[in-house]
């Protein structure tokens, strides 16, 4: 098994990982990326909704409150100055009933406090005016202005030409199977049609669905003791038709139901999703990301709750993917896990586990973190 020296290893190269290693180029580290799969960002990246997320749900004071509006100004800048189609379209996120419309002001009111900008509440009225598709029966809603979609596949080949431009490399069908910590650095073991040794200085595990096993196989790394990843499958759904709006439409969270985001994609369509189905405790990878046509059931009841127009035979099954959890069903959602040096003192190693959305938003942020952080 041949041995090879390394500045900085990025271990996965879905969106986070590729942020990672440019913010890692642009300090000047040589940047190696390894990725498991035959094609960067192929797990939890690719199978999205493509949403830049405004940052108006998460916990005041979190890394994802934090990250998201941060990495939301940084992603758009991006876009523009890379020529990633980006489109700043906006969001309602609309309240059908009683409960939801008492919950509005709260959700404006974390917004707020978490530096949303171009954010405010709207009647029902107004909400039509906006999106005359739009039930009778919305109360009220959360006009965002800064929410939108991009093409995320041109900004991850965006991302890995940047670091390779500064000469980083990747290296793809090369899974790591093991590390250790040494006194020299960090000693990582990689699988595939040529298993080598590489020592680095700085690794970063941004493996997605594999980073706690990963994290966990580091010897003489943070345990993780207590830990321990679930699955929920979101399924989307595309409606057929011309487009009936032209903002993102969430539903607000009540005690019954999380609700399906509407999108219009950047090809036109009407898309739908995702849903959540949390899978068994045994889950693991690979995962069946077959949608299940018979979906369309909860898809239809709970779009018609804000979008009466939508016809019966309009569903049809899209794609699906799969968001690492560290929490069970029914409890609260986590933070984002960014644990560097100053945590579990293992100089130049970073784990990043669970991260989920608003991830791809945030991934920028995190990124520029974890090159400061690591060093």
């Amino acid at each position: 098994m041949d041995t090879f020296e390394a500045d900085a290893v990025v271990i996965g190269a879905g969106a986070v990982g590729l942020a990672c290693a440019r913010a890692l180029a642009l300090k000047g580290r040589e940047v190696l990326v390894l990725e498991a799969a035959s094609a960067i960002a192929t797990e939890t990246s690719s199978r999205n909704s493509e949403v830049i997320h405004a940052g108006l749900y998460y916990a005041t004071g979190s890394l994802k409150a934090r990250l998201c509006v941060e990495g939301r100004r940084k992603l758009y800048d991006y876009c523009a100055r890379h020529g990633v189609e980006a489109h700043r379209c906006g969001k309602l996120v609309v309240a059908v009933d009683d409960e939801e419309a008492a919950a509005t002001p709260a959700l404006l009111k974390r917004a707020l406090a978490n530096g949303v900008e171009g954010c405010r509440l709207v009647d029902g009225a107004e909400a039509r005016r906006l999106e005359p598709a739009l039930s009778p029966d919305v109360r009220v809603a959360i006009h965002s202005e800064a929410s939108g979609l991009f093409d995320s596949h041109a900004y991850f080949l965006a991302l890995q030409g940047e670091f390779e431009d500064r000469g980083g490399s990747l290296v793809l069908d090369t899974p790591v199977v093991r590390g250790a910590v040494t006194s020299s650095g960090i000693e990582i073991e990689t699988g595939g049609a040529a298993p080598s040794r590489i020592r680095a200085r700085t690794v970063v595990n941004a493996a997605g669905h594999q980073a706690l096993n990963i994290a966990r196989s580091i010897e003489g790394g943070p345990r993780y003791g207590g830990m321990r990843m679930r699955w929920v499958k979101g399924s989307y759904f595309v409606a057929s038709g011309r487009a009936a709006f032209a903002r993102l439409i969430y539903p607000m969270h009540n005690s019954a139901t999380q609700g399906l985001h509407l999108a219009i994609d950047l090809g036109g369509r009407t898309r739908l999703g995702p849903d959540a189905e949390w899978l068994p405790e045994d889950a693991s990878l690979p995962f069946d990301y077959e949608v299940d046509p018979a979906r369309a059931e909860h898809f239809y009841r709970e779009v018609r709750r804000y979008w009466p127009g939508l016809k019966d035979g309009a569903l049809s099954p899209d794609y699906s993917g799969v968001r690492p959890k560290i929490v069970a069903k029914g409890q609260p959602s986590a933070d984002f896990v960014i644990d560097g040096p100053e945590n579990h003192s293992v100089a130049g190693l970073v784990n990043l586990i669970a991260i989920e959305s608003p991830g791809l938003t945030s991934s920028l942020a995190i990124g520029e973190l974890v090159a400061e952080i690591s060093t």
